[in-house]
């Protein structure tokens, strides 16, 4: 039985802090923590031709894609999950209170972000996003802890045998369920991060940290929507397959793109 967890953390008055609140925090802190370390990473460190990174521009990149992910997470929760509703109620995409995040929709907002940034900064933009997809799993993996709390994303119906096998009461059911959030939670956040920390230590040509991270994230979210309950106004879709799946489909041929016109260079940038 899921712990039904209280999604209030700390009430102070009427002001009420939530652990799904926390946990971006959490996001946002290891993003921090993450990126300067990455500092030290080539060709990060150092004064180098297209100039040296800093504490200020991790800073200023964070703003940027703070932004970037709530926008974006926003909006791209309401035109690929559910068009027809905000179509008729345009004021309820800003109800964001309401609930309703999408993941591609977010790290659309980000290229955009850090369009901006890098245009800002004469850097490319394939520079940045390199810098940063390694400190972006993290706060994936923050995320997922606070979708377990909240009793939200559960997954699909699981024999009953499994050890792990989970009741969801919000699901409206006793139907023993895959705990999709920690299958996330491991795999597009903990095992994602290991490999793209480990893969970008060294210098690497320009995008294929940035390949591999979209190619990493769509493989793995592909997989896990497998076991993950898909949206109940959506079901599956063409083939047998979720929207979370067909919008895995292009980023992974993106990313897959990318990397393979990185390693054509013979230089790390």
């Amino acid at each position: 039985m899921h712990p039904q967890i209280d999604p209030v953390a700390l009430a102070l008055g009427p002001i009420a802090i939530h652990w799904y609140g926390l946990t971006y925090l959490a996001a946002f802190a290891l993003f921090v923590g993450l990126a300067r370390l990455r500092l030290k990473h080539e060709p990060y460190a150092g004064q180098v031709a297209l100039g040296a990174w800093s504490k200020q521009d991790i800073e200023d990149i964070l703003f940027y894609g703070v932004m970037g992910v709530v926008l974006g997470g926003r909006i791209g929760y309401c035109v690929f999950y559910n068009p027809v509703y905000y179509f008729a109620h345009p004021l309820e995409v800003f109800a964001v209170w309401q609930g309703g995040m999408s993941f591609h929709g977010g790290m659309l907002g980000v290229f955009v972000a850090t369009a901006v940034f890098a245009l800002q900064r004469h850097r490319p933009w394939l520079w940045v996003t390199d810098f940063i997809a390694p400190c972006v799993p993290t706060g994936l993996a923050a995320g997922r802890v606070g979708n377990f709390i909240n009793g939200e994303l559960w997954g699909r119906a699981a024999d009953p045998s499994l050890p792990w096998a989970m009741v969801f009461p919000g699901s409206g059911s006793l139907i023993p369920r895959h705990p999709s959030q920690i299958y996330q939670f491991l795999g597009e956040g903990i095992l994602l991060f290991v490999v793209l920390w480990l893969y970008a230590r060294k210098p690497r040509a320009i995008g294929a940290v940035s390949g591999v991270f979209m190619i990493g994230y769509g493989s793995l979210r592909f997989m896990a929507e497998y076991f993950r309950e898909p949206d109940a106004h959506l079901g599956l879709l063409a083939l047998g397959m979720s929207m979370g799946q067909w919008l895995c489909v292009p980023m992974v041929l993106v990313g897959v793109a990318l990397w393979l016109q990185a390693i054509r260079h013979k230089h790390p940038i």
